[in-house]
């Protein structure tokens, strides 16, 4: 997929000019979604 075409899915989303709500939302849903891997990771090692 290209830039533009994530540009133009992002634009009802976003008033500004550009990705930048939808690139934000992806950015932080990216760190929850590490931190769960990482904790679940630590819960499933812990014990051995």
């Amino acid at each position: 997929m290209s830039t533009e075409a994530l540009v133009s899915l992002a634009a009802p989303i976003s008033d500004e000019a550009g990705p930048g709500l939808f690139l934000r939302i992806i950015v932080i849903a990216s760190l929850v979604g590490i931190g769960l891997l990482v904790w679940i990771m630590a819960r499933a090692f812990r014990g051995q």
